[in-house]
C-alpha cells in the first residue's frame, strides 16, 4: 500500500501535533476496511476521502464514484471528473433515480433523505461486487445539522471515517492544503434542489433555472453564491462583502437571472447563510446547502 504524499515542500512537521494524530487514526480507519467506495461530490469533504483513501489504500481498491444526476449542476460534475483526473483517482460517475421517487420529488424535511437512500441503491452493487465499504465525506461538525440523509446512508452500511477520526471542517481544509488538493478553499456547493424551500415540488424545470442563474452570475465574477428559488421570485444571496459588487452590476446581474426563467429578481441584504431555507423548520439547525 502506498502513503499519501504531501506537494512538494511541504513536510509532516507542517501539521500540527493533534491534527497530526487525526490524520493517522483517519488513514488507519480506512486502512482498516481495506476496500472501498468512496461518494465523491466534489466539495472538499468528499475530495479528501477521495484523496486519501486512495493513497492509503491504492487506487485499485479506492473507487471514487459520482452521483450522476438533475440536481448535480454540469459545472460540478465536470469539475470532480477534472480533479480525479489530475489526482490519479479510480473514478467513474453513475446515474442515480432520486427523480423516480414522489416522495423525493414532494420535497419535505426528509427530501435528503430519499437522495442518500437513492445514492445507496447506486452505490451497494458496486461495494458488493468488490467487496467494499461505502463512505462518506461526513465530518464532525456536520452531525448537529439537520440532515437525515446520513441517517439513510448509516442505515445501508455507509460509514463516515473522518468522524470516526474525529475531523472537524477546518481540519479538512487543513489537511486539504497539507495536501496540495485545489478543493482546499472551495466553497460548499450543496445540491441544487437545496435551492427550493420544503413544499415545493423538485422538478427538472426548477433546477435548470436555478442552474442556469447561478451559472451566469459566476460568469459575471461571483464565485460564491445561491440562488434560492421562489416561485417566479429569485432570491439572491451572496457573501456580505459581494452586496456591493452585485449592486454594482445590478442590470447585469437582472438580465442574467431573468434569462434563466425569473421573472422578479431580489438580493438577499442578510447575505449568505448556509441551510436558511432550515431554518423554516421548526427545532432544526443549518445544513450546508
Amino acid at each position: 500500500m502506498s502513503s499519501v504524499a504531501p506537494p512538494a515542500g511541504a513536510h509532516r512537521a507542517d501539521l500540527p501535533d493533534d491534527l497530526a494524530v487525526k490524520f493517522a487514526a483517519f488513514r488507519e480507519v480506512l486502512r482498516s476496511m481495506e476496500r472501498v467506495v468512496v461518494a465523491f461530490s466534489g466539495g472538499a469533504d468528499s475530495a479528501l476521502v477521495a484523496e486519501v483513501a486512495s493513497a492509503t489504500l491504492g487506487a485499485e481498491a479506492a473507487s471514487i464514484v459520482t452521483a450522476v444526476s438533475p440536481s448535480l449542476a454540469a459545472t460540478e460534475l465536470a469539475d470532480a471528473e477534472h480533479l480525479a483526473t489530475e489526482r490519479g483517482w479510480h473514478w467513474r460517475g453513475v446515474p442515480t433515480d432520486e427523480m423516480e421517487n414522489a416522495a423525493y420529488r414532494r420535497n419535505d424535511a426528509l427530501r435528503c433523505y430519499h437522495c442518500k437512500d437513492a445514492l445507496m441503491d447506486a452505490l451497494a452493487p458496486i461495494a458488493e461486487h468488490e467487496a467494499a465499504t461505502v463512505v462518506l465525506g461526513v465530518n464532525v461538525d456536520d452531525l448537529g445539522e439537520h440532515r437525515p440523509g446520513q441517517r439513510a446512508a448509516a442505515a445501508r452500511g455507509a460509514r463516515f471515517p473522518m468522524v470516526e477520526a474525529e475531523l472537524t471542517k477546518h481540519d479538512v481544509r487543513a489537511l486539504s492544503r497539507h495536501l496540495g488538493l485545489r478543493t482546499w478553499d472551495k466553497p460548499a456547493a450543496a445540491c441544487l434542489a437545496s435551492r427550493l424551500p420544503y413544499g415545493t415540488p423538485v422538478t427538472l424545470e426548477r433546477l435548470s433555472g436555478v442552474e442556469r442563474a447561478e451559472a451566469a452570475l459566476r460568469r459575471l465574477g461571483f464565485a460564491e453564491l445561491r440562488v434560492r428559488h421562489e416561485g417566479d421570485i429569485a432570491r439572491i444571496e451572496v457573501p456580505l462583502g459581494d452586496l456591493e459588487g452585485i449592486l454594482a452590476q445590478r442590470v447585469a446581474v437582472v438580465e442574467a437571472v431573468r434569462r434563466s426563467g425569473y421573472r422578479w429578481v431580489t438580493l438577499d441584504l442578510e447575505g449568505l447563510r448556509s441551510g436558511n431555507l432550515n431554518e423554516r423548520l421548526e427545532g432544526t439547525g443549518p445544513a450546508t446547502d
